[in-house]
């Protein structure tokens, strides 16, 4: 792409932790749509390493369409049981080969995913796995075909990132870390993953109401149960204070739901550890942007990028691209207080090509916005220009996309 046809401009409007009002959720770990998208991305790096592996290339494969079917269970104090296990479909497309079976190759990695991020899950008695992964269309599968380095875009599509995080943004982000941390799991064995976080900041005082159930296997009764939570509860006001700035005061709520003296009913107690075990059902795509948040706030695109392929499917390319760049236009040039990045593709053209890609800087008081242009400019290009090894990248699993 032409350097001169990246668009730069200058927006002074405020910024995300500048308005007086800001909401930021995370869905953690342990959440059924979090679930979806880290097992479906598993999926597609997966099929990608062996694709390699036995053509060279990665061939044809989108994963990105999962659902997760709660199942049944029976909650005790001391510890209940799994009548009916969670169900995942794992759909859409993948190319389906002599050389190996891509559904066996599916349900291990998704079985794998489970094994090694939620400890209370056997997913051999937990989880029933139902593929879905059908053929692709001739024109979209002979994308794959081409030799050139740089593949064509398969979809006309669009994606926003911005950068710095707000204060807010990055103690939402912290708080859901430290709760599913291994420190935190080690102190508090009662606390399950499935880990949810809406922040609401009204000028300088932000809330957080916070969602985590306790293993029933480690609760011994209703005292028990209120005990540790508000000990949870303030280990994490501990670890977030000390990292306040501009916030002035801090409250935090967990599990708001509970009611004392309603015994079962009254508590949120988990056998698995996650929602999916009765409760809540997942889908990929409801969760968060590739940089771990939902803001409210902020721009956002509609794609899914999880279980994308890697190689041209611009949905998960540019999502990841434009947070990628806001970061490094934010990091590399001084005087900014905000970046915004917007790349949209047209399909069937190379996708290092966009057919728009235009850069939002919000500059300090004494930086002057000409000064600017060609570094961020520059920026761009150079990123744009390392496009294959950024797909491999992706292949590999170097970016997080929840």
């Amino acid at each position: 792409m032409l350097i001169n046809r990246i668009h730069v401009e200058q927006a002074n409007i405020p910024t995300a932790g500048q308005s007086e009002i800001e909401i930021v959720e995370r869905k953690g770990l342990g959440h059924p749509d979090t679930i979806c998208d880290l097992v479906m991305e598993k999926i597609s790096q997966a099929l990608s390493k062996a694709y390699l592996e036995k053509f060279g290339r990665i061939l044809h494969h989108n994963c990105d369409k999962g659902l997760l079917i709660a199942g049944q269970a029976q909650h005790r104090l001391g510890g209940g049981r799994v009548i009916e296990p969670m169900r995942l479909v794992i759909g859409d497309r993948a190319t389906l080969v002599k050389e190996f079976a891509v559904a066996d190759l599916a349900v291990e990695a998704a079985r794998s995913w489970f094994r090694g991020n939620l400890p209370e899950v056997d997913p051999t008695r937990h989880l029933v796995c139902q593929v879905e992964l059908k053929g692709g269309s001739e024109e979209l599968t002979g994308i794959f075909r081409e030799t050139s380095p740089v593949a064509a875009a398969n979809d006309t599509s669009a994606a926003v990132g911005y950068a710095p995080l707000s204060e807010t943004e990055q103690l939402v982000l912290d708080a859901e870390k430290f709760l599913n941390g291994s420190e935190f799991k080690q102190r508090f064995p009662a606390s399950g993953q499935d880990v949810k976080i809406m922040g609401v900041r009204r000028q300088d005082e932000l809330d957080l109401t916070v969602a985590m159930p306790l293993l029933d296997r480690c609760v011994e009764s209703e005292i028990s149960y209120f005990r540790q939570k508000e000990e949870m509860r303030e280990a994490l006001l501990a670890f977030l204070k000390p990292r306040l700035t501009r916030l002035r005061r801090l409250n935090a709520s967990l599990n708001t739901l509970d009611r004392p003296g309603l015994g079962l009913a009254g508590m949120y107690l988990s056998i698995l550890g996650t929602s999916a075990e009765d409760a809540d059902s997942g889908e990929v795509g409801r969760g968060n942007q590739v940089n771990g948040i939902i803001a409210l706030n902020r721009p956002r695109g509609s794609e899914a990028a999880a279980g994308k392929n890697p190689v041209s499917h611009v949905g998960k390319i540019y999502s990841v691209l434009t947070h990628l760049l806001a970061n490094r236009i934010y990091r590399e040039i001084s005087g900014l207080e905000q970046v915004v990045v917007w790349l949209c593709s047209r399909i069937g053209a190379p996708i290092d090509e966009p057919q728009v890609a235009a850069v939002q800087v919000k500059l300090e008081a004494r930086t002057n916005f000409p000064d600017i242009v060609d570094p961020v400019r520059q920026i761009v290009s150079r990123e744009l220009e390392r496009m294959p090894q950024l797909c491999v990248e992706l292949a590999e699993g170097k970016y997080s996309l929840c």
